[in-house]
């Protein structure tokens, strides 16, 4: 189901407004590259400040947008799992083809509250499910005998998002979890380490501004052709790594701006580079031949 380059979409803003016509262009670029998923309003498309019906209303538009091309994973987490369940709802009715659950942040809630809120919300929709493990931005990881526990008692959870930054942590995971079950790389620049240790894919920010490149490193990993992956991770690997000099999506928007694509426009408490990391952000695209 999630095998291959999902694109965690940035959510274009302009004059404070959802912005419709460049949401649809970075689609379009993404069927054309090949992309296997588009996940619209993850961390990446600053889920935190659209309000629900923004919310749903952009993954209508997602789903209209990509027509059937690309499969279409809604970003639907909460800390608060009626919300939870009242946006994967919304994205069953507006029929995406699987969900994004991100770890409940700010409360901190125990490994059983966890398990209780993972499994309230499979159990109150009919979609597949990937899990979100980020505890740089939720304050607690979700953890390995957890993901076991819902990998059994769940069948719709059938994935999850690690992007903890340890790779052993896939190890840790395939343990406990079905060989039916997927681990995805939630952080670029772990891509190729992850797959060598048997995640299927990544959930990428750089595949907004560079879809094709990061779906030929997939490929090359899926492939087990080792040195073509790791010689596309060593030309991007700077680039990867510079997409998170200031808070996500700021760089990654400020990258697409340059081009075009879109307004650089955040909402706050988000807000635009700093003017000194901008410079070093497109010294290193330029690097990269990407300017």
């Amino acid at each position: 189901m999630f095998e291959g380059t999902y694109t965690a979409l940035v959510t274009p803003f302009r004059n404070g407004q959802v912005d419709v016509k460049a949401f649809e262009a970075l689609i379009e670029r993404q069927v054309a590259a090949g992309i296997e998923g588009i996940i619209p309003v993850g961390t990446t498309g600053e889920s935190p400040t659209l309000n629900m019906q923004e919310h749903v209303r952009v993954i209508e538009l997602a789903v209209q947008f990509a027509k059937k091309r690309t499969k279409v994973v809604a970003g639907t987490g909460s800390n608060s799992t009626a919300e939870a369940i009242e946006l994967s709802t919304g994205a069953c009715q507006a029929k995406a083809d699987g969900l994004l659950l991100v770890a409940p942040y700010y409360n901190k809630p125990t490994p059983e509250g966890m398990f209780q809120h993972f499994r309230a919300i499979a159990q109150a929709v009919d979609l597949p499910i990937m899990l979100y493990s980020v505890p740089g931005r939720c304050g607690v990881e979700i953890t390995v005998e957890t993901i076991g526990r819902l990998a059994k008692e769940c069948p719709m959870i059938c994935a999850i998002k690690e992007a903890g930054g340890k790779a052993e942590r896939v190890d840790a995971i395939r343990k406990v979890v079905p060989s039916t079950f997927e681990v995805t790389s939630g952080d670029d620049g772990l891509t190729v380490e992850f797959m060598k240790r048997g995640a299927v894919g990544v959930v990428s920010v750089a595949s907004n501004l560079i879809p094709a490149e990061v779906k030929s490193l997939v490929d090359a990993a899926k492939k087990k052709d080792w040195a073509k992956a790791e010689e596309l991770h060593g030309k991007y690997a700077a680039v990867f790594r510079d997409l998170f000099i200031e808070s996500n999506p700021g760089p990654v928007k400020a990258a697409m701006a340059e081009k075009g694509w879109l307004a650089d426009e955040l909402r706050l408490p988000l807000v635009p580079m700093m003017e000194e990391n901008r410079k070093k952000l497109f010294a290193t695209l330029k690097h990269a031949g990407l300017t």
